[in-house]
């Protein structure tokens, strides 16, 4: 891994992390809410592959990258654009889990000339969909309404979740709402450190990230449809997801124009821990051949 630091026009930092083989296919990774670009580096498993390029950007406000006042789903976009530029990089492909799929999503429709592909694993949809949120943990429902109504509730309860992330505590208090699937994978040692370390560093700067990114991707409209979406997006869901329920994958399915969804039996929030390589296969299958993607 390397852990760098890029300073935007606009005057902020921008901190990401890369992964694997420097000279393969970039495929950029957006990180889940809250986690960051150090999440990757402890996947159990080292499950990424010798021809693939990773690189994990922090969005604002998380980890070490500087927080963005009054920002827009669609301004991530331009973030990743600019440092893909800095990197020398024309075509890449990206990758988002969880939270990081509107993000995912955002770049698909804005920027479509710069991917050679798009996943997402776990991701929500507009919250405001009717149905969506069938099956989804109370927890969560609550978090959303409030996202919607009373975004500074949103804004005390991160800055709490971020002051038991400094004690190694955040872990036992989100493990409540898992699946039995994740209750499990949790017990393994190294998912645990996974959890805690990725939340540590994801809130090391308080809540304030977070929380707003969860009223841009809950609370308010994403700026584009998603029935626009012109390039093939990838999607995985699994089918005993609480967090982000399978009513939502559906969703998604169903009204992006080309999408490759999976729906995974007995699977929950946590699937992607265990098969990130297979989803990096998807992205970027092996080129016998050494040509560009």
């Amino acid at each position: 891994m390397s852990d760098k630091t890029l300073l935007l026009r606009n005057g902020r930092k921008l901190a990401y992390a890369e992964y694997g083989d420097p000279d393969g296919c970039p495929v950029m990774l957006f990180h889940g809410n809250p986690s960051s670009r150090l999440s990757w580096g402890l996947i159990p498993g080292s499950p990424f592959r010798p021809h693939v390029r990773l690189i994990a950007p922090d969005r604002p406000g998380f980890g070490r990258s500087d927080f963005q006042p009054g920002r827009r789903l669609l301004d991530w976009p331009d973030d990743v654009c600019e440092l893909a530029d800095a990197l020398g990089l024309n075509r890449f492909a990206v990758l988002g889990v969880s939270g990081g799929g509107p993000a995912t999503l955002a770049c698909a429709w804005k920027i479509p000339q710069r991917l050679t592909a798009a996943g997402v694993v776990s991701s929500p949809c507009p919250t405001d969909v009717p149905g969506v949120t069938e099956r989804m943990s109370r927890t969560n429902r609550t978090l959303f309404f409030l996202t919607q109504h009373a975004p500074p509730f949103v804004r005390l309860n991160m800055a709490f979740l971020a002051s038991l992330a400094r004690r190694d505590r955040l872990v036992e208090r989100l493990v409540y709402k898992m699946a039995d699937v994740d209750k499990a994978m949790v017990e393994r040692r190294e998912i645990r450190q996974y959890l805690s370390v990725g939340f540590a560093e994801a809130l090391r700067q308080g809540g304030a990230g977070s929380a707003h990114e969860l009223v841009i991707n809950h609370g308010r409209p994403w700026g584009f449809a998603l029935e626009d979406i012109e390039i093939r997006v990838y999607l995985w869901q699994g089918e005993e997801d609480p967090s982000v329920p399978p009513a939502m994958g559906r969703y998604l399915a169903q009204t992006i124009p080309n999408c490759k969804a999976t729906f995974i039996p007995g699977a929950g929030h946590l699937w992607i821990l265990d098969h990130v390589g297979e989803v990096l296969d998807a992205l970027v299958p092996e080129r016998k051949d050494g040509g560009e993607r």
